[in-house]
């Protein structure tokens, strides 16, 4: 392909504002939805990543069945921790307690869970839960009166209208509580808000929920495979429970299954919404197509003419393709920059939500990949406009009026 063709491309498209214009904003609109939704996606998905490198892949959760973590209807006895704690290949097992309480701070009242566990066993709560204290101290054995609690209740208007500080009072079901640390960002609302403190303040607190835990996380020992440890916990449980396989009350989860089961629900919500913006891109294919054929018809003399002063079927067809080509991948570029604002706008918004994990990432492979796709629509829908040009008989075309 010679580099005059370029030119002679671009300066019909230019001649043709209007109608190029539209037919850019048109797939503009397909790529700029692709870009985007991806580049959440892949944002997630590091987010997920980085969360199963802090916490390790190591943890097993026993909890309810199919509810989540939290049913009330559901307890775990401190004898069922017993007997996780004895199944060879666990290394650390620990009862978690939590429920939903009532918290208020200078009149404003909110309701939020609340997580009892033993003080001794911060460190691997924490390092399961993904966070660590970022100001203040962690809670101590014995303490009844002090809590730790969520990123969120430092600033205004996140949970509070007023922000918490160290020392401050909280009434926990109408119990005063003094703040003594405050936990890093997990990334989302709800486990920013969480309050936690000892299991003794937890059961004076609810002292009806006293030995049966809500949660137990396990940790695998180095050389046990947590998949392979997990059905023996799950059978040990349910032969101390004389429960059939298939009928128990609780589920045993690895932390792998747990990431499997977010980020497939992820996957399936971001592939129905590329899909929906895969159909403005077919759209946007049938009108560069539409346009192309117009062009093809404006330009039948002018075709005849190229050909009678010796230009090749192959040089014709050349000059449409790059013609739609050029449509395509202008659609684009532009495509890419829309996305990548709508995109940054939509995560600065996540985050002022308090959906920190929600941010977009846009690495090169996604941005060429992008640019080549919407090239790629551009050539293949301009390809039939091009072949018909390519195939014009120099006289009938030339006495085309």
């Amino acid at each position: 392909m010679r580099i005059e063709f370029i030119g002679y491309a671009v300066s019909n498209i230019i001649h043709r504002k209007t109608r190029s214009f539209l037919t850019v904003l048109s797939i503009l609109i397909g790529i700029m939805s692709i870009f985007a939704l991806i580049s959440f996606g892949i944002g997630i998905q590091r987010y997920v990543d980085e969360v199963a490198k802090e916490a390790g892949a190591d943890k097993l959760f026993v909890q309810a069945k199919g509810t989540g973590s939290v049913d009330d209807t559901f307890a775990i006895s401190k004898q069922d921790l017993n007997v996780v704690k004895k199944v060879k290949g666990v290394e650390q097992a620990v009862g978690m307690y939590m429920k939903v309480a009532s918290l208020e701070f200078k009149g404003q009242r909110k309701y939020h869970y609340v997580m009892g566990m033993d003080p001794k066993d911060n460190d691997f709560v924490q390092e399961s839960f993904g966070v660590d204290v970022v100001k203040g101290r962690s809670l101590k054995q014995g303490e009844l009166g002090k809590i730790t609690v969520g990123y969120n209740y430092q600033f205004e208007d996140k949970i509070f209208s007023r922000a918490l500080k160290l020392g401050d009072k909280l009434m926990i079901n109408e119990i005063p509580f003094e703040i003594v640390g405050f936990l890093t960002e997990v990334g989302n609302p709800e486990d920013d808000a969480n309050i936690y403190m000892t299991d003794q303040a937890f059961e004076s607190l609810f002292p009806e929920m006293k030995d049966r835990f809500t949660v137990v996380i396990a940790k695998a020992e180095s050389t046990q495979n947590p998949e392979d440890l997990a059905e023996k916990v799950s059978e040990k449980l349910r032969k101390f429970n004389g429960q059939e396989k298939g009928k128990e009350n609780f589920e045993v989860q690895t932390f792998a299954d747990a990431v499997k089961t977010f980020t497939t629900v992820i996957g399936v919500i971001n592939g129905v919404l590329i899909l929906i913006a895969l159909i403005s891109v077919i759209v946007a294919s049938v009108n560069i197509m539409n346009t192309m054929y117009t062009a093809v018809l404006e330009r039948t003399k002018e075709i005849g003419i190229m050909k009678a002063i010796g230009a090749r079927n192959s040089e014709i067809r050349d000059i449409f393709l790059l013609e739609s080509g050029i449509l395509g991948l202008s659609g684009g570029i532009i495509g890419v920059l829309f996305g990548y604002l709508v995109a940054s706008t939509g995560g600065s918004i996540a985050k002022a939500a308090g959906f920190s994990s929600l941010q977009p990432v846009f690495p090169l492979s996604l941005i060429l990949g992008c640019l080549a796709f919407s090239l790629f629509v551009g050539a293949i829908s301009g390809y039939l406009p091009a072949v018909q040009a390519s195939r014009q008989r120099p006289v009938d075309a030339l006495r085309y009026e």
